[in-house]
């Protein structure tokens, strides 16, 4: 999915009303959202279609004219997209070879000689905290603190390093690694943006990007370890990524404050006091069965076998790798295929040997590849604004939340200046607290979460950009991408 950008800097914006299509947006938020669907290639160019916040297609009319609807033929919506130099398209459109263009208000589609008028800059609409695949390396990016270097050496992105987050300003790129600091045109890692940070990205369909500086040189992996730098030769596609949704890591610890962990390959232990790779698992989520998986580093499942033994040995399609997910106070109950519930014999061994859930039962969830969390939900981002004194759910460039780890399931939120979250009597929040307060995270989907707050209510955004704590259930409004 992605926001188109126009010369004059306004985004493509498919209108609630009728069948309207403009250029009078001026972020990217729902209306400006466009998901790019690849129908088939024209050489080595795709060929696509844009489909719009409400299901509906982008058309040419005969004369030109572009609106909202369902296509009455191929003919109407179907574009062959090229890349230009500064990372812009064109949509051009196949039948009547007319390129998609705006005069700064209205969209139409009339002229057969592209100029800057009908060029477009694409904007990534996914969550902005990411991973980057390279497909001729076969690795995710990570970042080294120590170094300050990033490197493309990781096969399976269980590390909180593999994360970045794609700040978007003024038509460039800065990426903040998880350490919050900038990949930089001087190879080491830059503290703060600028323009040294600043990279155009170029991007094409299933959101393959590489990024260049403005003399136009690429970053691509480099030398036997894959030191991600600027350079001028790289192999052929050697500079494209994949970009991809940070995944959820989770790792699950036990009453007696031990980690659930794979020894000997296969089996499944609750012993160590240290989260190591063998405890931490891809919480992986089935929208419509709401089936949870979980997924160890070497892409085997755990799984409920014979004697309600559960092993490190399954596949995604078989149905003991299966679990149900009841979720309490930031502790979290797995009922496996055989319709009981996980626990810990003496021995440490986990088995699915309870009919009724109790302590033993509960473990406490922590994000293993998350400090801190960058929250989306349906009207925007959550931050502060220097226009309120209180916590905004609206926003387009967002705070990052520094996630500070208490007991069992529970979190200190910290804002960016060492302060931590407040609570308001009304169920706003601010930014100016002295004191800790707790919050309960519950994983709800794929990279969706409902937060838990300290007086007891769910955290809900709401219609009017203020961040509320004051549902009692979890309802659309109080589900959060992370």
């Amino acid at each position: 999915k992605v926001g188109l950008i126009n010369w004059a800097g306004s985004y493509l914006t498919s209108e609630c009303y009728g069948d309207g299509v403009t250029v009078l947006g001026n972020s990217l938020g729902r209306k400006q959202t466009w998901e790019l669907q690849v129908t088939m290639k024209h050489g080595k160019q795709p060929v696509v279609e844009l489909l719009g916040h409400q299901g509906r297609y982008l058309l040419v009319d005969p004369d030109g004219s572009v609106r909202c609807g369902q296509p009455a033929s191929l003919q109407q919506s179907q574009f062959l997209l090229e890349l230009h130099p500064g990372g812009k398209w064109t949509l051009q459109l196949m039948d009547s070879k007319k390129y998609l263009e705006s005069d700064g208000e209205d969209v139409f589609c009339v002229s057969r000689n592209p100029s800057s008028y009908h060029k477009w800059l694409p904007q990534v609409a996914m969550h902005i905290h990411v991973v980057l695949y390279n497909p001729t390396h076969q690795c995710y990016a990570r970042a080294d603190a120590d170094l300050d270097r990033v490197w493309v050496d990781t096969p399976v992105p269980y590390l909180e390093e593999c994360g970045f987050v794609l700040r978007f300003k003024n038509g460039m790129y800065h990426l903040e690694t998880s350490s919050h600091k900038y990949i930089s045109r001087m190879e080491k890692l830059a503290n703060q943006p600028s323009a040294q940070t600043a990279f155009t990205l170029h991007l094409k369909p299933r959101c393959l990007a590489f990024l260049s500086d403005q003399d136009g040189h690429v970053l691509y992996p480099q030398g036997s370890r894959g030191l991600l730098c600027l350079g001028d030769n790289p192999r052929e596609e050697e500079e494209w990524f994949v970009v991809k949704r940070c995944p959820q890591w989770v790792s699950l610890k036990s009453k007696a404050r031990r980690y659930v962990s794979v020894i000997c390959d296969t089996e499944v232990y609750v012993g160590s006091d240290k989260v190591t790779p063998k405890s931490v698992f891809q919480y992986e989520f089935d929208p419509e069965t709401k089936a949870v998986q979980l997924k160890t580093v070497n892409n085997t499942y755990l799984a409920q076998r014979k004697f309600k033994s559960i092993m490190a040995n399954g596949r995604r399609m078989e149905p003991e790798t299966n679990f149900r997910a009841l979720w309490h106070c930031g502790k979290i109950f797995l009922q496996a295929f055989n319709g009981w519930y996980l626990g810990i014999r003496p021995t440490g061994l986990v088995v699915a040997g309870a009919v009724n859930p109790g302590p033993r039962e509960a473990f406490g969830v922590r994000l293993a590849n998350r400090s801190f969390l960058v929250l989306r939900g349906r009207y925007g981002y959550v931050g502060s604004s220097s226009c309120h004194d209180v916590l905004q759910c609206n926003l387009v460039d967002p705070d990052c939340i520094e996630l500070l780890p208490c007991k069992q399931g529970i979190y200190h939120f910290q804002a960016c200046g060492r302060s931590f979250w407040a609570l308001s009597s009304d169920g706003t929040f601010g930014t100016w607290g002295k004191f800790a307060l707790n919050f309960c995270l519950e994983i709800q989907g794929s990279n969706i979460l409902a937060v838990l707050a300290p007086n007891g209510y769910y955290m809900r955004g709401d219609r009017s950009g203020t961040l509320l704590a004051d549902s009692k259930e979890v309802t659309s409004e109080c589900l959060w991408e992370f």
